[in-house]
Protein backbone atom coordinates (compact mmCIF):
# COMPACT_ATOMS: atom_id res chain seq x y z
CA UNK A 1 0.00 0.00 0.00
CA UNK A 2 1.30 3.67 -0.93
CA UNK A 3 0.90 7.01 -1.54
CA UNK A 4 0.54 7.91 -5.51
CA UNK A 5 0.48 11.52 -6.10
CA UNK A 6 -1.02 12.85 -9.35
CA UNK A 7 -0.33 15.91 -11.03
CA UNK A 8 0.10 18.20 -14.37
CA UNK A 9 2.81 20.53 -15.41
CA UNK A 10 0.14 23.17 -16.99
CA UNK A 11 -3.40 23.76 -18.34
CA UNK A 12 -6.20 21.39 -17.66
CA UNK A 13 -5.29 17.75 -18.88
CA UNK A 14 -7.69 16.03 -16.41
CA UNK A 15 -5.65 15.62 -13.31
CA UNK A 16 -9.12 15.42 -11.22
CA UNK A 17 -10.90 13.38 -13.68
CA UNK A 18 -8.23 10.55 -13.45
CA UNK A 19 -7.56 10.84 -10.04
CA UNK A 20 -11.35 9.97 -9.41
CA UNK A 21 -11.37 7.13 -12.08
CA UNK A 22 -8.21 5.62 -10.47
CA UNK A 23 -9.67 5.95 -7.17
CA UNK A 24 -13.14 4.25 -8.05
CA UNK A 25 -11.70 1.39 -9.90
CA UNK A 26 -8.45 0.91 -7.47
CA UNK A 27 -7.74 -2.84 -5.89
CA UNK A 28 -7.33 -2.11 -2.56
CA UNK A 29 -9.01 0.24 -0.61
CA UNK A 30 -8.37 3.57 -1.37
CA UNK A 31 -8.50 7.18 0.31
CA UNK A 32 -8.71 9.88 -2.50
CA UNK A 33 -7.18 13.35 -1.27
CA UNK A 34 -7.97 16.90 -3.09
CA UNK A 35 -4.71 18.10 -2.50
CA UNK A 36 -4.40 20.93 -4.68
CA UNK A 37 -3.14 23.83 -3.11
CA UNK A 38 -5.09 26.08 -5.51
CA UNK A 39 -8.30 24.53 -4.18
CA UNK A 40 -10.47 21.12 -5.33
CA UNK A 41 -13.24 20.77 -7.07
CA UNK A 42 -15.34 17.87 -5.85
CA UNK A 43 -17.67 19.94 -3.25
CA UNK A 44 -18.71 21.26 -6.28
CA UNK A 45 -19.31 18.38 -8.68
CA UNK A 46 -20.19 15.59 -6.45
CA UNK A 47 -22.84 14.55 -4.06
CA UNK A 48 -22.18 12.93 -0.35
CA UNK A 49 -23.22 9.64 0.78
CA UNK A 50 -26.51 10.93 2.70
CA UNK A 51 -27.47 12.82 -0.95
CA UNK A 52 -26.60 16.04 0.47
CA UNK A 53 -23.88 18.42 -0.59
CA UNK A 54 -20.11 17.84 0.58
CA UNK A 55 -18.99 19.97 3.30
CA UNK A 56 -16.69 21.84 2.26
CA UNK A 57 -15.08 22.47 5.69
CA UNK A 58 -14.56 18.85 6.05
CA UNK A 59 -11.32 17.94 4.75
CA UNK A 60 -8.08 19.85 3.76
CA UNK A 61 -9.34 22.77 5.64
CA UNK A 62 -10.47 21.00 8.71
CA UNK A 63 -7.48 18.96 9.13
CA UNK A 64 -4.87 21.91 9.10
CA UNK A 65 -6.00 22.75 12.89
CA UNK A 66 -5.16 18.79 13.73
CA UNK A 67 -1.59 18.43 11.86
CA UNK A 68 -0.59 21.75 13.70
CA UNK A 69 -0.69 19.70 16.87
CA UNK A 70 0.59 16.47 15.25
CA UNK A 71 -1.41 14.23 12.58
CA UNK A 72 -1.36 10.43 13.69
CA UNK A 73 -2.53 8.55 10.03
CA UNK A 74 -5.99 7.24 12.15
CA UNK A 75 -6.91 10.65 12.23
CA UNK A 76 -7.37 11.39 9.05
CA UNK A 77 -11.16 9.17 8.69
CA UNK A 78 -12.13 11.98 10.70
CA UNK A 79 -11.74 14.46 7.85
CA UNK A 80 -12.99 11.92 5.38
CA UNK A 81 -16.44 11.98 4.17
CA UNK A 82 -18.16 9.48 1.58
CA UNK A 83 -19.45 10.09 -2.20
CA UNK A 84 -22.93 8.78 -3.66
CA UNK A 85 -21.02 5.64 -4.71
CA UNK A 86 -18.49 4.75 -1.46
CA UNK A 87 -15.40 6.12 -2.59
CA UNK A 88 -13.94 8.22 0.87
CA UNK A 89 -12.72 11.42 0.07
CA UNK A 90 -10.69 14.06 1.75
CA UNK A 91 -12.16 17.20 0.28
CA UNK A 92 -9.97 20.13 -1.42
CA UNK A 93 -9.52 23.57 0.03
CA UNK A 94 -12.48 25.95 -1.41
CA UNK A 95 -9.94 28.70 -2.60
CA UNK A 96 -6.27 29.15 -3.60
CA UNK A 97 -6.09 31.76 0.00
CA UNK A 98 -6.77 28.61 2.26
CA UNK A 99 -3.19 27.47 1.30
CA UNK A 100 -1.64 30.02 3.70
CA UNK A 101 -3.59 27.50 6.66
CA UNK A 102 -1.62 24.47 5.50
CA UNK A 103 2.02 26.39 5.21
CA UNK A 104 4.67 24.08 6.58
CA UNK A 105 2.11 21.13 7.04
CA UNK A 106 2.67 19.87 3.90
CA UNK A 107 5.56 17.20 5.15
CA UNK A 108 3.40 16.18 7.77
CA UNK A 109 0.22 15.57 5.84
CA UNK A 110 2.99 13.65 3.10
CA UNK A 111 4.24 11.31 5.79
CA UNK A 112 0.45 10.47 6.97
CA UNK A 113 -1.07 9.74 3.65
CA UNK A 114 2.16 7.54 3.34
CA UNK A 115 2.04 6.04 7.21
CA UNK A 116 -2.16 5.15 6.65
CA UNK A 117 -0.79 1.93 4.70
CA UNK A 118 0.43 0.48 7.90
CA UNK A 119 -2.29 1.44 9.88
CA UNK A 120 -3.60 -1.60 12.00
CA UNK A 121 -6.64 -0.30 12.32
CA UNK A 122 -8.75 1.28 8.85
CA UNK A 123 -4.73 0.67 6.36
CA UNK A 124 -5.69 2.18 2.93
CA UNK A 125 -3.86 3.60 -0.21
CA UNK A 126 -3.74 7.34 -0.88
CA UNK A 127 -4.25 8.59 -4.33
CA UNK A 128 -3.67 12.49 -3.70
CA UNK A 129 -5.09 15.40 -6.46
CA UNK A 130 -1.96 17.64 -6.63
CA UNK A 131 -3.20 19.87 -9.49
CA UNK A 132 -0.64 21.64 -11.61
CA UNK A 133 2.24 21.71 -9.64
CA UNK A 134 5.62 24.42 -10.46
CA UNK A 135 8.54 25.07 -8.83
CA UNK A 136 7.36 26.76 -6.20
CA UNK A 137 3.76 24.74 -5.19
CA UNK A 138 3.88 23.12 -1.76
CA UNK A 139 2.15 20.04 -3.09
CA UNK A 140 5.67 19.22 -4.39
CA UNK A 141 6.35 18.73 -0.35
CA UNK A 142 4.45 15.50 -0.37
CA UNK A 143 6.31 14.31 -3.00
CA UNK A 144 9.11 12.40 -0.78
CA UNK A 145 6.97 10.45 0.83
CA UNK A 146 4.88 8.96 -2.66
CA UNK A 147 5.95 5.65 -3.83
CA UNK A 148 4.80 7.21 -7.15
CA UNK A 149 4.55 10.48 -8.53
CA UNK A 150 1.96 10.52 -12.25
CA UNK A 151 2.17 13.13 -14.41
CA UNK A 152 -0.67 13.59 -16.14
CA UNK A 153 -0.80 15.16 -19.81
CA UNK A 154 -2.67 15.10 -22.97
CA UNK A 155 -0.94 14.14 -26.16
CA UNK A 156 -0.14 17.50 -28.00
CA UNK A 157 3.24 18.55 -28.89
CA UNK A 158 3.18 21.13 -26.03
CA UNK A 159 1.95 19.02 -23.77
CA UNK A 160 4.50 16.36 -24.14
CA UNK A 161 7.06 18.48 -24.25
CA UNK A 162 5.87 20.28 -21.43
CA UNK A 163 5.64 16.60 -19.49
CA UNK A 164 9.01 15.66 -20.59
CA UNK A 165 10.25 19.11 -19.26
CA UNK A 166 8.62 19.08 -15.62
CA UNK A 167 9.76 15.26 -15.26
CA UNK A 168 13.44 16.15 -15.27
CA UNK A 169 12.84 18.96 -12.91
CA UNK A 170 10.92 16.28 -10.64
CA UNK A 171 13.61 14.17 -11.23
CA UNK A 172 16.71 16.95 -10.30
CA UNK A 173 14.58 17.53 -7.20
CA UNK A 174 13.78 14.33 -6.05
CA UNK A 175 16.72 12.25 -7.17
CA UNK A 176 19.15 14.27 -7.40
CA UNK A 177 19.96 14.34 -11.26
CA UNK A 178 18.80 12.65 -14.45
CA UNK A 179 18.79 9.05 -14.89
CA UNK A 180 19.51 6.44 -17.34
CA UNK A 181 17.16 3.87 -18.74
CA UNK A 182 18.03 1.19 -16.20
CA UNK A 183 18.37 3.33 -13.03
CA UNK A 184 15.04 4.92 -11.75
CA UNK A 185 14.63 6.75 -8.70
CA UNK A 186 12.44 6.42 -5.93
CA UNK A 187 9.63 8.00 -5.76
CA UNK A 188 9.09 6.64 -9.46
CA UNK A 189 7.98 9.56 -12.08
CA UNK A 190 5.67 7.77 -13.93
CA UNK A 191 3.67 9.70 -16.98
CA UNK A 192 -0.07 8.82 -17.52
CA UNK A 193 -1.40 10.31 -21.26
CA UNK A 194 -5.11 11.15 -21.75
CA UNK A 195 -5.36 9.89 -25.55
CA UNK A 196 -7.55 8.25 -27.99
CA UNK A 197 -8.18 5.20 -27.69
CA UNK A 198 -7.09 4.29 -31.31
CA UNK A 199 -4.05 5.75 -30.99
CA UNK A 200 -2.99 5.22 -27.58
CA UNK A 201 -0.85 2.52 -27.44
CA UNK A 202 1.26 3.76 -30.32
CA UNK A 203 1.87 7.14 -28.55
CA UNK A 204 2.80 5.63 -25.93
CA UNK A 205 5.81 3.92 -26.95
CA UNK A 206 6.58 7.03 -28.33
CA UNK A 207 6.51 8.96 -25.66
CA UNK A 208 8.15 6.49 -23.31
CA UNK A 209 11.14 6.50 -26.07
CA UNK A 210 11.52 10.23 -25.50
CA UNK A 211 11.49 10.26 -21.93
CA UNK A 212 14.18 7.42 -21.71
CA UNK A 213 16.02 9.57 -24.55
CA UNK A 214 16.02 12.59 -22.83
CA UNK A 215 17.02 11.07 -19.21
CA UNK A 216 13.89 12.49 -17.21
CA UNK A 217 13.71 9.75 -15.41
CA UNK A 218 10.44 8.78 -15.70
CA UNK A 219 8.67 6.31 -18.25
CA UNK A 220 4.80 5.86 -19.76
CA UNK A 221 2.85 3.56 -16.88
CA UNK A 222 -0.15 3.98 -19.16
CA UNK A 223 -3.26 5.74 -20.89
CA UNK A 224 -6.83 6.95 -19.86
CA UNK A 225 -9.44 6.85 -22.84
CA UNK A 226 -10.01 10.85 -23.49
CA UNK A 227 -13.64 10.43 -22.51
CA UNK A 228 -15.59 13.37 -22.71
CA UNK A 229 -18.96 11.35 -22.26
CA UNK A 230 -17.28 9.51 -19.42
CA UNK A 231 -15.80 12.15 -17.54
CA UNK A 232 -19.40 13.97 -17.27
CA UNK A 233 -21.01 10.83 -16.07
CA UNK A 234 -17.86 10.43 -13.60
CA UNK A 235 -18.60 13.86 -12.56
CA UNK A 236 -22.45 13.11 -12.29
CA UNK A 237 -23.47 15.79 -15.28
CA UNK A 238 -24.40 12.55 -17.19
CA UNK A 239 -26.48 9.43 -16.69
CA UNK A 240 -25.35 5.84 -18.32
CA UNK A 241 -23.24 2.45 -17.18
CA UNK A 242 -20.20 4.31 -16.24
CA UNK A 243 -18.41 1.21 -15.53
CA UNK A 244 -18.68 0.21 -19.73
CA UNK A 245 -17.47 3.24 -20.25
CA UNK A 246 -13.93 3.89 -22.33
CA UNK A 247 -12.83 5.90 -18.87
CA UNK A 248 -13.26 3.56 -16.05
CA UNK A 249 -12.32 0.40 -18.49
CA UNK A 250 -8.89 1.89 -19.35
CA UNK A 251 -8.56 3.69 -15.66
CA UNK A 252 -9.09 -0.04 -14.73
CA UNK A 253 -6.25 -1.25 -16.49
CA UNK A 254 -4.18 1.17 -15.26
CA UNK A 255 -4.83 0.66 -11.77
CA UNK A 256 -4.35 -3.17 -12.75
CA UNK A 257 -0.64 -2.73 -14.32
CA UNK A 258 0.48 -0.28 -11.35
CA UNK A 259 -0.97 -2.98 -8.87
CA UNK A 260 0.59 -5.87 -10.45
CA UNK A 261 4.27 -4.15 -10.82
CA UNK A 262 4.40 -2.41 -7.56
CA UNK A 263 1.66 -3.49 -5.39
CA UNK A 264 3.62 -6.26 -3.41
CA UNK A 265 6.54 -3.86 -3.00
CA UNK A 266 3.90 -1.37 -1.53
CA UNK A 267 2.00 -3.88 0.48
CA UNK A 268 4.94 -5.69 1.89
CA UNK A 269 4.61 -3.45 5.01
CA UNK A 270 1.03 -3.91 5.42
CA UNK A 271 0.58 -7.35 4.57
CA UNK A 272 -0.75 -8.56 7.87
CA UNK A 273 -3.44 -6.33 7.22
CA UNK A 274 -4.61 -7.72 3.62
CA UNK A 275 -7.08 -10.04 4.99
CA UNK A 276 -9.20 -7.51 7.04
CA UNK A 277 -9.61 -5.30 4.16
CA UNK A 278 -10.04 -7.65 1.32
CA UNK A 279 -14.08 -6.60 1.59
CA UNK A 280 -13.73 -2.88 0.77
CA UNK A 281 -15.02 -2.33 -2.46
CA UNK A 282 -17.44 0.57 -2.10
CA UNK A 283 -16.14 1.94 -5.16
CA UNK A 284 -15.93 -1.04 -7.61
CA UNK A 285 -16.99 -0.22 -11.35
CA UNK A 286 -19.83 -2.80 -11.47
CA UNK A 287 -21.67 0.18 -8.83
CA UNK A 288 -21.36 2.48 -11.51
CA UNK A 289 -25.00 2.64 -12.92
CA UNK A 290 -27.34 4.79 -13.83
CA UNK A 291 -26.71 8.63 -12.11
CA UNK A 292 -23.05 7.42 -10.00
CA UNK A 293 -21.53 10.82 -9.66
CA UNK A 294 -18.04 11.30 -9.16
CA UNK A 295 -18.51 9.14 -6.22
CA UNK A 296 -18.99 6.25 -8.50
Amino acid sequence: MALIALAADKGSPGVTTAAVALAAVWPRRVLLAEADPAGGDLVYRSAAAHGGPLNPNTGMLSIAATARRGLVPDQLWDHVQPLSGGLEVLVGLGIAEQAAGLAGLWPTLGHAFNSLADSPHAAADVIADCGRVSGDTPAVELFPHAALVLLISRTEPEALARVRDRAAALAAKLHGGPRGAASLGTPMIGVVLIADTGTAGKLASQVNDMLVHAQTGARVVGTIADDPAGADQLAGRKRGRLDKSLLIRSARKVAADLYQQYGAAWAASARADQAPQAHHAPHAPGQMQGHAGAGA
